[in-house]
């Protein structure tokens, strides 16, 4: 008996994950950006339930349990700030994890010869039942982590017999930072940041994550910053890491990753969201050893020199900006089955 068939669904967790640095080389012809980036998965977890249907279709819904339900963002055509739903339909990466999954054991079932004397096909139908705990266009790759859950309880769901790293392969045809959200831990990515290396990390680092009520898209980030190096006539170059952070994320040197963490998306995300400055300053005043924007942005992380300190920095910054400042630490499992 399948475990599906037992308890009738299967639930995975994935993490979201924060860039201790991210280099960003010149726009390529294809409209991407090489970058070199040290991921870090933290224990904020996307969590998907996928249950299984009988005729086929992939339904995506969320749960009542989600921190995070939607996020504001400026409209490209009016310039006005609105507030936009998470999309449950084929928009929603979760569902285009399912859909490109079913899309693979299809094509694999049509190409073993043996198969329809194996019974009738199978639907892949799927629900699927997102609860969002990472914040939404913050850049920690909640999306991705969507995905990668989606990735992996469909798998069980559909018994597909792939390995994560076969999953992997396939997330990064969705994005970037689907693989890492697999996989986990702490990785340096290259080329579009799907080229992973892992780093086997000791100790534990411990960040506070100060989530934003609004969102930026990631392209508008990368646009900013290309206008920017224009404005400054600064060249790009092709991105690398520092490798002394290198060392000091794998040897787990709060101090030193505190003086070595850069991001190249920092400056264009404060220039569209200037605020973002602002909390940083909040942040260094009350403790925090440093303070960066997460990714794209507009979540803004900092480094604290350990737990006791990570919750104090979390009150200090509540009780001083009045915001939801979330204690978090890592390097956090990659996508689990419950």
């Amino acid at each position: 008996m399948r475990d599906s068939e037992f308890f009738g669904h299967v639930t995975a967790l994935a993490p979201g994950k924060v860039n201790l640095s991210l280099r960003v080389g010149p726009l390529r012809a294809d409209g991407y950006h090489d970058v070199a980036t040290l991921y870090f998965a933290v224990s904020l977890f996307e969590e998907i339930t996928a249950a299984p249907r009988e005729d086929g279709a992939i339904t995506v819904s969320l749960s009542d349990r989600s921190a995070f339900t939607s996020v504001e963002h400026t409209d490209a055509e009016t310039g006005r700030r609105v507030t936009a739903e998470i999309p449950l339909d084929e928009r929603n990466l979760a569902y285009q994890a399912a859909d490109l999954l079913r899309s693979t054991l299809q094509a694999r079932d049509a190409a073993t010869l043996s198969f329809p004397h194996a019974g009738p096909r199978p639907s892949y139908g799927v629900d699927l039942t997102i609860t969002k705990n990472v914040p939404i266009a913050g850049g920690m790759g909640g999306g991705s982590a969507d995905a990668a859950a989606a990735l992996l309880a469909c798998s069980a769901l559909w018994e597909a017999g792939l390995t994560k790293e076969q999953l992997a392969e396939l997330g990064a045809q969705l994005g970037a930072d689907v693989p890492f959200s697999i996989l986990g831990g702490a990785a340096v990515g290259q080329g579009r940041g799907e080229d992973l290396s892992p780093l086997l990390s000791r100790g534990e680092l411990h960040l506070v994550i100060v989530p934003s009520s609004a969102g930026l898209a990631t392209p508008e980030v990368y646009r900013t910053l290309d206008h920017m190096r224009t404005e400054l006539q600064v060249t790009a170059e092709q991105p690398e890491l520092d490798p002394d952070l290198v060392r000091a994320v794998s040897a787990g040197d709060a101090e030193s990753i505190a003086s070595l963490m850069v991001n190249d998306l920092q400056a264009p995300a404060v220039r569209l969201v200037p605020a973002l400055e602002d909390m940083m300053d909040s942040g260094l005043a009350e403790g925090a050893m440093q303070g960066m924007v997460s990714g794209s942005g507009p979540t803004v992380m900092f480094l604290a020199r350990d737990a006791a300190a990570a919750a104090q920095l979390a009150t200090g910054l509540q009780e001083r900006t009045d915001v939801w400042a979330i204690p978090v630490s890592g390097p956090a499992p990659g996508a689990r089955l419950l």
